[in-house]
C-alpha cells in the first residue's frame, strides 16, 4: 500500500491559496494553478516509486511468560529493492492478554537497509498470547509517500499463572514454619495415627503417657503419633464475573491462582494430594488429585487453562459437582469473591452442604477500595452517599463471613498480596491441628 505523507498532504494543501490567485487575476489562464498541486502528485508519484520497494519483519521467538512480567520482544526489520531510508515504523496489533508501550508502534533505526530494536511487552492475564500480523512502513527518498506492507506472522507463547512467589517466598515461608516447630509437629507427635512407644521426654504432652507399659517397664513410657499422610486438598476457584475484576492492576483470579500455586507447593512437600476445580456458571475445570513435588507442573499447566468469565457464579451447581466426586473428607479451599446478599446466599446453602462432610475454607480478598471509600472524610454530598454505599456493602460482607464462620466454615479475608502468605499459614495451623 502505497500512499501520502503528512508532509505531501500539506505541500498539496499550501498550493491551494496560489491557484486562487491565479484564478482571481488570470482567469484566462485559471489553469496554470493547478501546476503546484500537480507538481507535488507528481514528486509524490516519483518517490513512491524510487527508493525500497520490499520490507519484511520479523519477531523472535519469545519464552513462556507469568502473568504481570514485562518481556523484550526484538523486532528484526530488513528493507530491499533500492536505498534505504534511515528509520521505518513497525506497528504491532495488541490482543487482550498483553499490553504493548505506544499502542504496538516502534521506530527502528536503519543501516543498510537493516536494523532491530526491543519492543517491551507486559503480560496481564494468562492465557496464549499470539501475534498473527504487523505492518511495516518507511517513506521514500524525499518523504512524500508512505510504503506500507501487511506481514502475517506466527509468533504466540503461554502466558502461566504468577509463580514467583513460589520461588520467592515458598522456601522462606517453608522454613519459617519449619523453624517454628509447626512442620515438625506435623510429621510426628501431634497427629492421630499411632507411631511409636518412646520414652518420655521433658517436653511431651503428660496426656500421651502409656500408664500400662509405664508401669510393665517401670519407668515412663508415652505414644508418639504422626499425622495421618496424603490428605485430600482441593482447591476451587471461582472464575465468575466478580473475580474477573482487577486488584492493584491484577484480576482477582489471578491473585487467587497464585495463592493456589503456591499453597499446592508446600502441600505437595508434605506429602499430600492436590486437585483443582475451577467454575463459573458450570464447572470448567475438574483434575483429578496429583501428589508429589515433581506434579507441581502439571498443577500450574491446568492452572494456566482456568479462563476469565463474564458469566455470574453457580455456586450450587459447581460445589455440588465437586462433592459428587469426592469419595473422602477433604479439605476444599475456595476461592471467591462476593457484593451482594442474593449472591452470597446461595454460597451460604452449598457451603452448609458442604462442610457436614469436607472442611471448608473460604479465601476473600479485601475489597480496599470500598474500605477507603468509607473511611474517607467526606467533603461533598456525595462523598456522603458513596461512604454510606460503602458501609453498607461492608456490613453486608461481614453478615455473610459471620454466617460462615456459624456454620464451621473458616474464612480468611487478606490483602491482596498477602493472600498467599496467609493461606499457607492457614492450611499449616489447620493440619497441625488434624483437622484435614
Amino acid at each position: 500500500m502505497i500512499y501520502p505523507t503528512r508532509t505531501a498532504v500539506l505541500a498539496a494543501a499550501a498550493g491551494a491559496p496560489v491557484a486562487l490567485l491565479v484564478a482571481v487575476f488570470l482567469p484566462d489562464r485559471w489553469y496554470a494553478g493547478l501546476a503546484w498541486p500537480v507538481a507535488v502528485l507528481l514528486l509524490t508519484a516519483f518517490d513512491a516509486l524510487s527508493g525500497a520497494r520490499t520490507g519484511t519483519a520479523t519477531i523472535d521467538r519469545l519464552p513462556a511468560a507469568s502473568v504481570g512480567a514485562t518481556l523484550e520482544a526484538r523486532v528484526a526489520v530488513t528493507l530491499g529493492g533500492g536505498a534505504a531510508p534511515a528509520s521505518a515504523e513497525v506497528a504491532v496489533a495488541p490482543g487482550p492478554l498483553v499490553s504493548l508501550e505506544d499502542d504496538g508502534r516502534l521506530w527502528i533505526a536503519l543501516a543498510g537497509g537493516r536494523g532491530a530494536a526491543i519492543l517491551p511487552i507486559v503480560t496481564v492475564r494468562r492465557g496464549l498470547a499470539r501475534f498473527d500480523r504487523l505492518w511495516l512502513r518507511w517513506r521514500g527518498p524525499l518523504g512524500l509517500a508512505w510504503k506500507q506492507r501487511s506481514i502475517a506472522i506466527d509468533t504466540a507463547f503461554p502466558i502461566l499463572p504468577d509463580i514467583r512467589p513460589v520461588h520467592e517466598r515458598g522456601a522462606q515461608i517453608f522454613q519459617r514454619h519449619a523453624l517454628q516447630g509447626l512442620l515438625a509437629q506435623i510429621d510426628r507427635g501431634d497427629g492421630a495415627d499411632f507411631d511409636s512407644l518412646v520414652e518420655f521426654r521433658s517436653g511431651m504432652d503428660r496426656r500421651a503417657i502409656d500408664w500400662k507399659q509405664s508401669a510393665r517397664h517401670s519407668k515412663l513410657h508415652a505414644k508418639e503419633y504422626r499425622t495421618e499422610r496424603n490428605n485430600q486438598i482441593v482447591f476451587a476457584v471461582d472464575a465468575g464475573r466478580q473475580m474477573s475484576e482487577p486488584v492493584a492492576g491484577l484480576p482477582r483470579v489471578d491473585r487467587a491462582v497464585s495463592a493456589m500455586l503456591l499453597t499446592a507447593w508446600v502441600a505437595l512437600k508434605l506429602g499430600d494430594r492436590v486437585a483443582l476445580h475451577a467454575f463459573d456458571s458450570r464447572p470448567r475445570i475438574a483434575s483429578g488429585l496429583i501428589s508429589g513435588a515433581a506434579s507441581f507442573a502439571e498443577l500450574q499447566r491446568l492452572s494456566a487453562g482456568i479462563d476469565y468469565s463474564g458469566d455470574e457464579t453457580n455456586y450450587s451447581f459447581a460445589l455440588t459437582t465437586l462433592a459428587a466426586r469426592l469419595t473422602r473428607r477433604s479439605m476444599i479451599v475456595l476461592f471467591t469473591e462476593f457484593t451482594d446478599l442474593t449472591n452470597a446466599e446461595f454460597l451460604v446453602r452449598a457451603a452448609a452442604r458442604l462442610v457436614k462432610t469436607h472442611l471448608l475454607l473460604v479465601v476473600v480478598l479485601r475489597d480496599e477500595e470500598v474500605e477507603t471509600i468509607a473511611d474517607r472524610l467526606p467533603r461533598e454530598a456525595d462523598d456522603v452517599t458513596r461512604a454510606v454505599t460503602a458501609a453498607a456493602l461492608l456490613r453486608d460482607r461481614r453478615l455473610v463471613h459471620t454466617r460462615l464462620q456459624h456454620l464451621g466454615v473458616h474464612v480468611i479475608e487478606s490483602e491482596h498480596d498477602r493472600v498467599g502468605e496467609r493461606l499457607v499459614a492457614g492450611y499449616v495451623d489447620l493440619k497441625r491441628r488434624n483437622l484435614l
